[in-house]
C-alpha cells in the first residue's frame, strides 16, 4: 500500500491571496492561492497548533493567527533565522479541480482505544459528556467504540447535566456510567453531580482531560490540580500517565465504582491520549476480580431478629432505598407475616400503592398513613435505609437495621439487632423462617388511614389559590392515572418534590429516582436523561420539576430533541423559589428574591423542536398528558401553573 495518495478538495473561487482550511484524508489542510499558484500546508502550526487556515497572507508568508509565526505558503519554510518550518503537501490542479498529495490514513490503536476496550468490557456503555481542546484523544476512542456499538455516547450541554445523568443512570441500574469532561471548568462542572452519586451510594465513572504535564505546575491555560479538585469526592482518582499501567487503571476505576458504590476518577493528560497502544496488550477480564456479595448475618443475630419479628404483635418493615432492588423478596415477606411496608422517599414505589400493606412514604415527603402506622408499632425491619432525619425513623421502637454497609448499622444511634448481610438474602432467610401470620386490625388501620388521606388529597385537589393556579394535588392525581405502569419517574427538589411523594401513588413496577443526601435542584431532568439512556428507550421516562429546578439545566432539552429522547416533562410553574419562599415564610422572616421570570416553558420546547402545552384548568390534564405520552420520538413538556405555597 502506497504511502500517500492524492485527494481531491473543494476550495470554491478562493482569490489570489486568500487562504482556507480543507478536511481531506482525515487531516485539516491549509489551502493558499499567490501569485506562484496554489499551496497546501498542514494546518496545525508547529509552534502550538494554531489553525493556519485561519490565518492571512501577508508579505508573502503565512501568518499564525495565534501567535504571527510566518510559513511560505509553497513550501512552509519560515523566514531566515527561525527553524521550525510548517509541513507542506504537493498541489497539482486535474480535471478542473485541485489534488493534493497527502498520507494514507493508518489505521491505528491508540492507548486510549485500548483503555475503552477495558471500560466496555467491564461494564461502561453510556457516556454523558462534552468532546473539547483537552479530551480529543479519548473522545476519538470513544467515537470508535461507539461507531462498534459497544457504548452510546451522549453530547451534553453542560458538564453538570453530564454527570446528574450518569447519577441517574446508575441509581435506576446499579451499574456506573461514565460523565466526560475536558480539563479546568469542565472538569469542576461535573462536581455537584459527583456529590449527587456519591452520597447517594451510585457508581460512577469521571472521565477527565488534563493540559499537558510538560505545562503543568506554573499555571498554564485551564491547568487546575484535578487530583485535589476531586479528592474529597472521588474515592478513587489517578492520572494515567504511561502506557505500562494504563488499562489496569481502567479496570480499576470500575472496581472502585462498582464494589465501593462510589465515584472513581481518572485524569488524562492531553499527550497521553495521544500515545500509541501496547503492540501486546495485557488481558483485564472483569471475570475474577470482583467477589460476590452474597453474604448473610451469623446465625446467632438473625436468630435475635427472627425472636424480635415473632414475638411483636404490630411489626412494620421500612424499606429504604438499599433495598429497591429486592422489592419481590420485601413484599414477600411482608405479605407472609402480614407486616404494613413503609418506604423512605428514595425508595417511593418499591412497595405499589394500591397494594393492602403499603403504607407510602414516611417522613416530610410522605404521608400521614407510613407515620400513623410506626408509631403504634411493636418492632421495626428497616432494609437499606440510612435514618435521616429527613425520614425520620422512630428511635423509641425495637428495631432490626439489615445492610451490606456496616458504617450504615447503628449509624446514628443503637439498634437493638444490626444485621450485616445482603439484604435480598436476609429478607428471604427471614421469610423461611417465621410463620405465616394474619393481623386483620393492622390492615384494618392501613385501609381506614389510606381512605381518609385520598379523600383529603382529592379535597385538596380542587383548590385553586387567589391567583387561579392549581393545587399540585391536582397535577399528581392526573399523572398517577396516565403514567405508564412501568415508567422511570425522575423528580427534581423543592415543593414539586414534597408534592410529589405527598400525592402520587406508585404503580408496580414503577421506579423513582431523586437526588437524595445532597438534595440537588437541576437533578431531574438530566436525570431523566440517564434513565431514558439506561432503559435504551425500552420503558416510558418522566421528569417532573419545578421552574426553578429546570431553569439550571433548560438547555438540555436540545439534548433531548438531538438524541430523540421521548421524555414527558411535567413542570410545575409558580413563578418562584416556592420552597424557599415557605422556609422564609415558616422563618418568620419576609418572602425576599425568591421570585423568578421565567419564559412560556411551552413555547420554548416548541422552539427547541420538542413539544410543549400549557395547562391551567385540572380538567384538561388528562388529556393533555395523554397527547404528551403518546409523543414518541422527541421530549414533551406539560408546564402546569401551580400555587406556590401549596405542596
Amino acid at each position: 500500500m502506497p504511502d500517500t495518495a492524492w485527494y481531491r478538495v473543494e476550495v470554491g473561487e478562493l482569490e489570489v491571496g486568500r487562504l482556507t482550511t480543507v478536511v481531506a484524508a482525515g487531516r485539516a489542510v491549509c489551502i493558499t492561492r499567490t501569485e506562484q499558484g496554489y499551496g497546501a500546508l498542514d494546518n496545525r502550526c508547529p509552534h502550538q497548533g494554531g489553525p493556519l487556515g485561519d490565518g492571512q497572507i501577508e508579505n508573502g508568508y503565512v501568518i499564525c493567527p495565534w501567535h504571527g509565526y510566518e510559513y511560505n505558503p509553497c513550501s512552509g519554510r519560515p523566514p531566515e533565522g527561525f527553524s521550525d518550518g510548517a509541513t507542506a503537501y504537493a498541489v497539482r490542479e486535474r480535471d478542473g479541480g485541485l489534488e493534493v498529495e497527502l498520507p494514507v490514513p493508518q489505521e491505528r490503536i491508540s492507548l486510549m482505544d485500548q483503555m475503552v476496550d477495558v471500560l466496555t468490557a467491564w461494564g461502561i456503555d453510556t457516556v454523558f459528556g462534552m468532546v473539547g481542546h483537552s479530551n480529543l484523544g479519548m473522545a476519538e476512542a470513544l467515537r470508535k467504540a461507539e461507531a462498534d456499538g459497544r457504548l452510546r455516547f451522549v453530547g451534553i450541554r453542560h458538564e453538570g447535566a453530564a454527570a446528574f445523568a450518569a447519577s441517574g443512570y446508575a441509581k435506576l441500574t446499579g451499574r456506573p456510567a461514565a460523565c466526560f469532561s475536558i480539563a479546568g471548568p469542565g472538569a469542576t462542572n461535573l462536581l455537584t453531580g459527583l456529590w449527587d452519586a456519591k452520597v447517594d451510594r451510585a457508581p460512577i465513572l469521571a472521565l477527565t482531560g488534563q493540559v499537558q504535564t510538560q505545562v503543568l505546575g506554573p499555571g498554564a491555560f485551564q491547568e487546575l490540580p484535578l487530583a485535589a479538585a476531586f479528592d474529597a469526592v472521588a474515592e478513587w482518582s489517578q492520572t494515567v500517565l504511561t502506557q505500562a499501567n494504563a488499562t489496569e487503571l481502567a479496570a480499576l476505576a470500575v472496581k472502585h465504582a462498582v464494589v465501593n458504590r462510589d465515584v472513581a476518577h481518572l485524569i488524562l493528560p492531553d499527550e497521553v491520549q495521544e500515545l500509541p497502544g501496547l503492540a501486546e496488550p495485557p488481558e483485564r477480564p472483569r471475570a475474577g476480580r470482583i467477589a460476590a456479595a452474597d453474604v448473610l448475618p451469623p446465625r446467632r443475630e438473625l436468630d435475635r431478629a427472627i425472636g424480635m419479628l415473632q414475638a411483636a404483635e404490630r411489626p412494620v418493615i421500612i424499606a429504604g432505598n438499599g433495598a429497591r432492588p429486592f422489592r419481590d423478596a420485601v413484599v414477600a415477606l411482608a405479605e407472609r407475616i402480614d407486616a404494613p411496608v413503609i418506604t423512605t422517599f428514595k425508595a417511593k414505589g418499591l412497595v405499589p400503592d394500591g397494594h393492602p400493606l403499603a403504607c407510602g412514604v414516611l417522613g416530610r415527603s410522605g404521608t400521614p398513613v407510613g407515620s400513623a402506622v410506626m408509631a403504634r408499632s411493636d418492632c421495626l425491619l428497616v432494609l437499606g435505609a440510612s435514618f435521616s432525619n429527613h425520614t425520620g425513623i422512630a428511635t423509641y421502637v425495637p428495631t432490626i437495621q439489615v445492610d451490606l454497609d456496616r458504617m450504615a448499622l447503628g449509624k446514628f444511634h443503637p439498634v437493638d439487632v444490626p444485621l450485616f448481610g445482603d439484604i435480598g438474602l436476609t429478607v428471604e432467610a427471614l421469610a423461611q423462617e417465621l410463620a405465616e401470620a394474619d393481623r386483620p386490625k393492622q390492615r384494618a388501620v392501613i385501609a381506614r388511614r389510606t381512605e381518609r388521606w385520598r379523600a383529603e388529597k382529592a379535597r385538596r385537589a380542587a383548590l385553586v389559590d387567589g391567583a387561579g393556579r392549581m393545587h399540585p394535588a391536582a397535577v399528581f392525581a392526573a399523572l398517577t392515572e396516565a403514567a405508564p405502569p412501568d415508567a422511570v419517574i425522575a423528580v427534581d427538589v423543592g415543593n414539586n418534590a414534597y408534592a410529589f411523594g405527598h400525592y402520587f401513588e406508585c404503580k408496580p413496577g414503577q421506579d423513582v429516582l431523586m437526588s437524595g443526601y445532597l438534595g440537588s435542584i437541576g437533578f431531574g431532568f438530566p436525570a431523566a436523561m440517564g434513565a431514558w439512556a439506561a432503559t435504551r428507550g425500552g420503558r416510558k421516562v418522566v421528569a417532573v420539576t419545578g421552574d426553578g429546578g429546570f431553569g439550571q439545566y433548560l438547555a438540555e432539552f436540545t439534548t433531548a430533541v438531538k438524541y430523540g429522547m421521548p421524555i414527558l416533562h411535567v413542570l410545575l410553574d409558580n413563578g418562584e423559589l416556592g420552597k424557599i419562599s415557605r422556609e422564609q415564610v415558616s422563618a418568620i422572616r419576609p418572602v425576599w428574591q425568591t421570585d423568578l421570570v421565567n419564559p412560556d416553558f411551552a413555547a420554548y420546547a416548541e422552539s427547541c423542536g420538542g413539544r410543549g402545552w400549557n395547562v391551567t384548568d385540572p380538567a384538561d390534564l388528562p388529556r393533555i398528558l395523554a397527547d404528551a405520552l403518546a409523543v414518541d420520538d422527541r421530549p414533551a413538556l406539560v408546564c402546569v401553573r401551580t400555587s406556590a405555597q401549596a405542596v
